[in-house]
């Protein structure tokens, strides 16, 4: 519905009631900034130099993308967009808004602009919208009958149609600190609109509110707001009260967004980088946000691979009996399975040998085509085959001393290429000295690097 500049047709009713929840409604509505200075965090686009702070002083905003977790204030810096520009500002929801609804809004800011005034077109959770809702607001957002500002908890690039977003800007906001949240809390029991002379809140449990908003003011706002509601007038909220109001905490964890893709690179990187700590963490950020147990369990033994590999082989051994174990028992107890592994993993010395050297043999079969076995170590079982010469020249390595031949067994046209160079960590370092005497035996003398 049209806001900012009141047109004729305007929705009045419409008006007193957001008016009227503006003051009775729940606090986080009733705190909502009124100008770009009330605006908490987000410096690097609202401080001095910032893009959307200089588009806003100069009255010429783009059309944007307000990237950002939950509570982090999209909404709130897009109405604020809207309160100090001369523009008409409509709103629509892209979980209610049909493609009919967007077509009447751009209908109405095409009247509009037949008068002479622009219209702000804020579509909250863009990345809802399918794509012929989104190609449908294509040709307006290019030829300037609106600025579009969309707000989102995706990432737009993969979720915004490419087009779309080649034609706005990006503004990524970031979780708000503790201390954005605490000044949040303080202006809400001190400011008139909130809960000035009605509650106070004790140090105890403003860290408390700070601590469970993680980063979220709204989370913060409603949290203050129920506290405030179960504590008597003039009284100072507790903790016990926040804990209390608090309940079973929800953890915002959404396994086909962001949240599921960065949660599970930083689980994996911290196994990559020896940090059990860290890695426990992340496991259970996945698992209290209801992960399933088994993508989990399958990205600890590609880790075990990749990242541990011949260093410590039993790694992998752990690694797949975690995955069994959780096929095994389920939730909760097979947490434990995948804490054990994922330490493990963690704690095992690190080489990525044997990766290094899949993806290298891969890339010169891809460039350079599959070479044919010599011939001796062609199959020789088929009829006629050995007439072809096939298996002639062929040792059996347990027939000489050692075992290991004195020969190169690749294609005669790689002859000398090395595909797996072991850095020596760990069990790895007994193969390093292992495959050195096998390459020495080939001709070649110097064998792999030393890791030292």
């Amino acid at each position: 519905m049209a806001r900012g500049v009141p047109q004729p047709g305007d929705d009045l009713f419409a008006e007193a009631v957001r008016d009227d929840l503006s003051r009775t409604g729940p606090l986080p509505a009733r705190m909502r900034p009124r100008d770009v200075d009330e605006v908490v965090g987000h410096a690097s686009v609202l401080g001095p130099g910032g893009f959307i702070r200089k588009a806003i002083d100069a009255d010429r905003m783009p059309s944007t993308v307000l990237f950002g977790p939950p509570g982090s204030g999209k909404t709130s810096l897009a109405r604020v967009i809207a309160h100090s520009t001369r523009a008409v500002f409509e709103e629509l929801s892209a979980t209610q808004a049909s493609l009919a609804d967007v077509r009447a809004a751009l209908s109405r800011a095409r009247d509009r602009r037949a008068s002479g005034t622009r219209t702000v077109l804020f579509i909250d959770e863009i990345h809802r919208f399918n794509k012929g809702q989104q190609d449908a607001l294509l040709p307006a957002v290019e030829d300037g009958l609106v600025t579009l500002i969309g707000a989102t908890t995706e990432n737009p690039y993969y979720e915004v149609n490419s087009a779309l977003i080649s034609r706005m800007r990006v503004a990524a906001l970031e979780p708000l600190t503790d201390a954005d949240v605490a000044t949040l809390i303080d202006r809400a029991v001190t400011d008139e609109r909130g809960l000035a002379g009605r509650v106070t809140v004790t140090d105890e449990a403003r860290d408390a509110l700070v601590s469970r908003a993680n980063g979220d003011a709204r989370a913060a706002l409603n949290l203050l707001d129920a506290a405030a509601a179960a504590t008597a007038a003039g009284e100072a909220v507790s903790a016990d009260a926040v804990v209390e109001a608090a309940g079973s905490r929800a953890i915002a964890y959404d396994k086909a967004g962001d949240a599921h893709y960065d949660t599970i690179s930083a689980f994996i990187k911290s196994m990559r980088g020896s940090d059990p700590d860290a890695a426990l963490y992340y496991l259970a950020v996945m698992i209290a946000g209801g992960e399933d147990p088994k993508f989990i369990a399958r990205r600890i033994i590609v880790a075990a691979s990749e990242d541990v590999g011949n260093a410590d082989p039993t790694a992998l051994i752990i690694a797949t009996s975690a995955a069994r174990a959780v096929e095994f028992v389920g939730l909760p107890e097979c947490r434990i399975n995948l804490a054990q592994a994922a330490v493990y993993v963690a704690l095992a010395p690190k080489s990525n040998a044997s990766y290094r050297g899949i993806d290298a043999a891969l890339a010169h079969v891809e460039r350079h085509g599959p070479k044919r076995p010599p011939k001796a170590l062609r199959d020789s079982s088929r009829a006629n085959a050995r007439h072809l010469g096939h298996g002639q020249g062929y040792t059996y390595p347990h027939d000489v001393p050692g075992g290991v031949l004195d020969e190169s067994l690749l294609p005669d046209e790689l002859a000398g290429t090395r595909f797996y160079d072991p850095p020596g960590r760990g069990r790895e370092g007994t193969l390093w000295a292992r495959i050195a005497e096998v390459r020495r035996r080939d001709g070649d003398a110097d064998g792999p690097s030393l890791p030292f």
